[in-house]
C-alpha cells in the first residue's frame, strides 16, 4: 500500500491544529452558569422576605433588584477591559472572588439587621456575577464554530436555569417556612430569627464559591483570540462597534428582555398572593420554583428546536406567545392566572442567550467589548422593576404586568428584523 506524501501528513497535522477540542473548557465554564443562576433564584424570594421582615413597600423592596442589576451594569465594562488585558481565566477568578465576598458580607448584614447593608452586600455579589457573565458568555460563543454559537450558549444557559429553580425551593423552606411556623405558634418573628437562615445560606454559598475559584486557579483554560478566530468576519465587519445595527438592537432587546424577566420574577410571589385567595408566600415561592423548572425545561427544549428552527424565528415565536399570555395575566384572576404566569417562564427561557449570541455574532475584534455592553444591558433589571413597583402600589400588581408585555414587543421586533446583520457592500468596479 503506497504511503501518503509527506506534504499530506503535514496538511493533516495542520488541520488538527485548526480544530482544537474545546469540550472540557466548555463543561467547566458551563458550571459557572449554574452558580449565578442559583444566586438569581434566591433574589426574588429575598424580595418578598425583606418586605415581610423589614415591613417595606413593594417599591422599596425593588432596591434589591436595583443593587443586583446595578452591580452588573457598573461592573460590565471594567470586567470587559480586565478580561481583554488579562484573559478569560483571570476574569472568571476575579468574578468568583467578588461573588464570595458579597455572599460572606451577608453575615454582618444579618447581625446588624439593616436592609441597606444587605443592599451593599448584594451589590458586591452582583459585581462578581457581572464579571463572571462578561467573561463566560462571550467565551462560550467563541469556543467553537461561529454558526453554532447560539446553540452552545443556549446549552450552557440551560444549567443557569437549573440553578435558578433550585433557589426558590430552598428559599421557600428556609426563608418563608420559619416565618409561617412561628406565626402558627403565635410567636413574633424577630429580625434575628428570620434573618438567620439568610445568613447561613449565604455563608455556605460563599465557601462553595471560594472552592470553585481555587479549582479554576489550578485548571488550565485555553485563551481564545477572537481577532484570529473570526478574521473572516472581522474583515467584513471592520466598522466601529456601534455601527453594527444587529448589535445595537441586541443591546436594546436584551435590556427589554431582562427588564421583563426580572420584573415578572420580582412580583411573582406578590401576584400569586394578591390574585389567588388562600395562596401563602411559602406556597407562592414553591410555585416560583416550579416556574423556574419550566424555564429550565424551556431552555433544553428550545436548544433542541434550534437544530431545526432558526434562532431568530424561535425567538419571535416565543415573544408572540408571551405577549398573549401577558394579556391574560393582566386581566385574569384566580389560580388559572397564576398558572398562565408560570407558563411565561417557559417561553422566555431562550431569550437571553439567543439575543446575546445574535448580538455579538460576527463582531470579530469587537467580540469581547460587545459582550461587555450586552452584559451592561442587564441594567434593565434594575431600571424597570421600580416602575412596576410604583404601578403595583397604586393600581395593583396585575396592572404592573403591562411593563413586561411592552418589553416582549421589543424582543419580537428583534427576532423579526433587528437581528439582521448589515454587511458592507463591495465597491462598484470603475
Amino acid at each position: 500500500m503506497p504511503s501518503l506524501p509527506s506534504n499530506t501528513s503535514v496538511k493533516i497535522l495542520q488541520d488538527d491544529k485548526k480544530k482544537p477540542d474545546y469540550t472540557f473548557p466548555l463543561i467547566l465554564v458551563t458550571s459557572l452558569f449554574f452558580m449565578w443562576g442559583f444566586a438569581y433564584g434566591l433574589l426574588d424570594s429575598l424580595n418578598k422576605h425583606f418586605q415581610d421582615v423589614f415591613h417595606i413597600t413593594k417599591l422599596r423592596s425593588t432596591l434589591l433588584q436595583v443593587a443586583y442589576f446595578g452591580g452588573y451594569f457598573l461592573m460590565a465594562l471594567p470586567a470587559g477591559y480586565f478580561v481583554k488585558k488579562y484573559g478569560y481565566k483571570k476574569g472568571i477568578i476575579l468574578g468568583l472572588i467578588l461573588y464570595a465576598i458579597g455572599a460572606l458580607l451577608f453575615i454582618p448584614s444579618a447581625k446588624l439587621a439593616e436592609y441597606y447593608f444587605f443592599l451593599i452586600s448584594m451589590f458586591i455579589l452582583a459585581c462578581g456575577l457581572g464579571c463572571l457573565e462578561t467573561a463566560s458568555n462571550p467565551y462560550v460563543t467563541v469556543l467553537g464554530k461561529p454558526e453554532t454559537s447560539e446553540f452552545r450558549l443556549n446549552l450552557s444557559q440551560c444549567f443557569n436555569g437549573v440553578g435558578s429553580f433550585l433557589g426558590p425551593f430552598l428559599a421557600a423552606f428556609l426563608f418563608f417556612g420559619q416565618n409561617e411556623l412561628s406565626s402558627k405558634k403565635s410567636i413574633a418573628v424577630t429580625h434575628s430569627t428570620s434573618l438567620a437562615s439568610v445568613m447561613y445560606t449565604y455563608l455556605v454559598i460563599g465557601i462553595i464559591v471560594l472552592i470553585i475559584a481555587f479549582l479554576f486557579y489550578k485548571t488550565h483554560l485555553p485563551e481564545i483570540n477572537e481577532e484570529e478566530q473570526l478574521q473572516e468576519y472581522a474583515n467584513r465587519h471592520s466598522k466601529p462597534l456601534w455601527h453594527n445595527r444587529h448589535f445595537l438592537w441586541g443591546v436594546i432587546a436584551q435590556f427589554s428582555y431582562v427588564a421583563a424577566q426580572v420584573g415578572i420574577g420580582a412580583f411573582f410571589i406578590n401576584y400569586a398572593t394578591d390574585n389567588w385567595k388562600g395562596s401563602t408566600a411559602e406556597n407562592a415561592a414553591k410555585l416560583l420554583g416550579i416556574s423556574l423548572i419550566l424555564f429550565t425545561v424551556g431552555r433544553f427544549v428550545g436548544t433542541a428546536l434550534m437544530k431545526r428552527i432558526r434562532p431568530n424565528q424561535l425567538l419571535a415565536v416565543y415573544a408572540v406567545i408571551n405577549i398573549v399570555l401577558s394579556v391574560y395575566v393582566i386581566y385574569g384572576t384566580g389560580a388559572l392566572s397564576v398558572y398562565i404566569l408560570m407558563a411565561v417562564f417557559f417561553f422566555e427561557s431562550i431569550m437571553f442567550p439567543t439575543i446575546f449570541a445574535l448580538g455579538v455574532k460576527e463582531l470579530g475584534e469587537h467580540t469581547r467589548r460587545g459582550g461587555s455592553f450586552m452584559i451592561m444591558s442587564i441594567v434593565g433589571g434594575a431600571a424597570i422593576p421600580p416602575i412596576m413597583g410604583v404601578i403595583a402600589d397604586k393600581s395593583g400588581t396585575p396592572v404592573s404586568f403591562w411593563v413586561p408585555l411592552i418589553c416582549f414587543i421589543v424582543v419580537l421586533y428583534y427576532g423579526i428584523d433587528g437581528y439582521k446583520i448589515r454587511t458592507k457592500q463591495p465597491e462598484a468596479l470603475a
